[in-house]
């Protein structure tokens, strides 16, 4: 699949002008999103994305189509992982609802830059060191362990980069609307609003070192890799609205993501054997090469692991109480104490 750089750049524009639209059009002025507002441009984003796909299986082969498909499946339900964490900073934080889009936009942007920078890096070793196949698969089977076992019940706000910033930052108590600084009594304060954009930053770079490996363990095209992302970050922060209610209630995502993780993880070492030429071996002789795993099976597998999870997950939350986050405060509530 060879893209010109012409068709690099007019990509790369057109992801920068969404973002830049969505950041003047819907962040400039701030406000509580409604309903159908979010489902409006979240169906926008989606259908565009899977037009997208149409596009270059019809253009480039159903194989391409395929691995795009099956990248962009597998890095939206990331995505959706990662919204829930951002929903534990927002309620850790207790920032007014009014401004989360103004932190959802940042962290979605610095997202973007920092999967790009990965896609890159990626794209030249996978070039360079066939071996490197064999570091993704052992990294994701790592992070599908850690998806599955690990726990994030701490409070964001308490933790120790924010404890490390706190004594070192002089940091206000209270916001002061979406300002980053503010000056009291002479003196400069950092605002909590500077604090989240903090943690979503750090947030975004666990989530790039989660993905980036998993969506080349399903393709070797940069710029496959690229749209996938992209089209999944577009609409996340009208997702984060529309579903916000929804994510406690997939209470399975996680071990449906760390199955997705721990497939694509020896999907890619069984690739690494296979560049590679190492056979399996039974008695001393060698008997097949390394089996490739078709991408038509691995957008099936995907499909399927993201729809038991989330099925599961609401049949055993059904009839729950979802539990009270205090992440609809008003304008009023601006002056919350913090600490």
């Amino acid at each position: 699949m060879h893209i010109s750089p012409l068709v690099w750049g007019v990509t790369i524009a057109v992801t920068i002008a969404f973002f830049v639209y969505e950041f003047f059009a819907h962040v400039r002025k701030p406000h509580e999103p409604t309903i159908g507002e979010s489902a409006r441009w979240s169906a926008f984003y989606i259908g565009l994305a899977l037009i997208f796909g149409v596009g270059i299986g019809m253009v480039s082969g159903w194989t391409y189509g395929g691995e795009y498909f099956a990248g962009y499946l597998t890095e939206k339900a990331l995505s959706i992982d990662n919204l829930f964490v951002f929903l534990i900073v927002m309620t850790g934080f207790a920032v007014p609802k009014i401004y989360q889009q103004k932190v959802l936009m940042i962290g979605i942007i610095v997202a973007l830059i920092l999967r790009g920078i990965f896609i890159a890096v990626g794209a030249a070793l996978i070039e360079n060191f066939s071996w490197v196949f064999y570091l993704f698969g052992a990294l994701l089977l790592f992070l599908a362990y850690r998806q599955a076992f690990a726990h994030s019940d701490s409070n964001p706000a308490d933790g120790r980069v924010m404890r490390f910033v706190r004594r070192h930052l002089p940091v206000s108590d209270t916001y002061d609307r979406d300002r980053l600084t503010v000056v009291r009594n002479g003196r400069r304060f950092v605002t909590p609003m500077l604090l989240v954009i903090i943690t979503i930053g750090f947030v975004d770079l666990i989530f790039a070192v989660d993905s980036i490996p998993a969506i080349y363990g399903l393709t070797e095209q940069a710029y496959i890799v690229f749209t996938a992302n992209a089209f999944a970050l577009m609409g996340l922060r009208q997702l984060y609205f529309l579903i916000g209610g929804l994510l406690e209630r997939l209470v399975y995502l996680a071990q449906g993501l760390a199955v997705i993780l721990a497939f694509i993880g020896v999907k890619l070492v069984l690739h690494a054997m296979h560049v590679n030429e190492l056979p399996f071996i039974n008695n001393g002789d060698a008997i097949e090469w390394a089996p490739e795993i078709p991408i038509w099976f691995s957008l099936l597998f995907i499909a399927l692991t993201i729809v038991v999870a989330t099925t599961a997950s609401l049949i055993k939350t059904r009839g729950d109480r979802p539990p009270h986050l205090e992440t609809t405060l008003t304008a009023n509530d601006t002056e919350k104490n913090l600490t």
